[in-house]
């Protein structure tokens, strides 16, 4: 079991994009896609969160099929945000801080297979930039006991999930598995990253 280090000592971004007008997409797999979209759907400037595949070809992008483990499609979501309010780096600590760990490869907690690895699915040299220099970043300030395993691959496609995944936890709070994996993590989002909670 790996411990992430307390808020005050864990770092920010050492490189970030620029504010600019216009909303951008970032894809990210960490996990079961319920949890991950649970958090990021809260965050400030987020304006759109969906679960879904990416890694794989199109044939095998559905549940079915990328829960056998062998379609190279991971369990990720696609985060519309605008970066005039939260830019890239700041989704990547929220990531590496709150969403998941980064550190089990091939698995997420109760969630076991290649389809729940951690990934960043870079759109551009931009983005792959921020991700390769973010997590020397935290390897180097030894956030983590153990090594951080996330996969940076280049972005090629991202298919969304079945309908009945979309908001998976907003509409299904009495879901044990919601209650014991996701509401934890969004719990923890409050604590860790306040300034970036979107406000009621």
């Amino acid at each position: 079991m790996t411990v992430n280090a307390t808020a005050a000592q864990f770092p920010d971004p050492p490189i970030d994009e620029k504010p600019s007008p216009g909303l951008r997409k970032a894809v990210l797999a960490g996990g079961c896609f319920w949890c991950t979209e649970a958090v990021f759907e809260l965050i400030d400037g987020v304006k759109d969160v969906v679960s879904g595949y990416s890694g794989g070809s199109k044939e095998t992008a559905n549940y079915r099929r990328v829960s056998m483990g062998d379609t190279g499609h991971a369990e990720a979501i696609e985060i519309t945000y605008d970066p005039m309010v939260v830019t890239f780096g700041q989704l990547l600590r929220v990531f590496f801080e709150v969403a998941h760990d980064p550190t089990q490869l091939n698995r997420q907690g109760p969630d076991v297979g290649p389809q729940y690895r951690s990934a960043i699915f870079y759109m551009n040299d931009e983005q792959k930039r921020i991700a390769e220099a973010y997590i020397r970043a935290l390897e180097e300030a030894k956030v983590f006991r153990s090594k951080i395993v996330t996969e940076l691959s280049p972005f090629r496609a991202f298919y969304p999930a079945e309908d009945y995944h979309q908001d998976y936890a907003a509409n299904n709070p009495g879901n044990p598995y919601i209650f014991f994996n996701a509401v934890p993590k969004v719990e923890k989002l409050k604590k860790a990253c306040p300034r970036l909670v979107r406000k009621k």
